[in-house]
């Protein structure tokens, strides 16, 4: 089933087309993969789809409803979660206090029953502490639960922004270079947290420029350059691709060896 549906999607920033007629389908129950050198309009693309931007050109839809101008928190509503390339935590509140922040989506209750501690209050803190704390334990983090954001390593803090978004119980998950600024020999374990998202029930548009974590995870892969769909398909046929490696593929194996 597709859940996320692209069609000829386009930004422009003065006479640049930072995404330029960029159509795919996301499956339910899967894990898609975005990449292409610097600059090539991935971001801009999930800015798109998150609603931090208004397009151009094109259409977004969502489980065959038309998202394309919805705002950031009406899409995180309606079941579509985002995590940063730079990771947005709470310095000072703890990585508990930091995933409760993301169960403010699913709360109903408003500043009078915060006050009055009302019954409904009451409820909503319980169950949001207990959502919370899933998701901590979910992402392998929740020893670190009373500890502040600042004082944790960087990966602990990478799983704790995948906690937050988890919290606000996203049927969809935006995940804009997760691995970043981690090391190698931790990069395997990270991996193996994203391939379990889809047997949550969360599927995930993942970007990522390490490649073996990419083709190790993704079922399908969209290749952009210069903001326009140079290839897209299964992990073996992007790697194959000539145009693929000449545009990305080919220089960063060089850059590695």
């Amino acid at each position: 089933m597709t859940m996320l549906e692209i069609r000829d999607l386009g930004k422009r920033f003065g006479g640049l087309d930072a995404v330029k007629d960029v159509s795919l389908d996301v499956e339910a129950g899967q894990i898609t993969a975005v990449i292409g050198p610097n600059g090539a309009g991935k971001s801009t693309l999930f800015n798109l789809v998150h609603g931090f931007y208004r397009p151009t050109a094109g259409t977004i839809s969502f489980k065959g409803e038309d998202i394309t101008h919805s705002s950031p928190h009406r899409t995180v509503a309606g079941g579509i979660a985002r995590t940063f390339q730079t990771t947005n935590l709470f310095d000072d509140s703890t990585l508990l206090e930091n995933v409760l922040a993301g169960r403010i989506v699913r709360s109903k209750s408003n500043v009078f029953d915060a006050v009055f501690h009302t019954p409904r209050h009451r409820r909503e803190s319980s169950i949001n502490e207990d959502k919370a704390m899933e998701a901590l334990e979910f992402c392998g983090v929740a020893e670190y639960r009373h500890d502040l954001a600042s004082n944790v390593p960087q990966e602990v803090q990478k799983r704790t922004a995948v906690a937050m978004a988890l919290a606000t119980e996203p049927e969809l998950l935006l995940l804009d270079e997760p691995a970043g600024g981690i090391p190698e020999e931790e990069t395997v374990d990270f991996g193996n947290l994203i391939r379990s998202l889809p047997q949550r029930g969360v599927s995930v548009l993942l970007v990522e420029h390490k490649m073996t974590m990419i083709m190790g995870l993704a079922d399908t892969i969209l290749v952009l350059d210069h903001g326009q769909k140079l290839a897209l398909g299964a992990p073996a046929e992007i790697q194959s691709n000539p145009d693929v490696i000449r545009a990305y593929l080919g220089s960063t194996a060089q850059e590695e060896n």
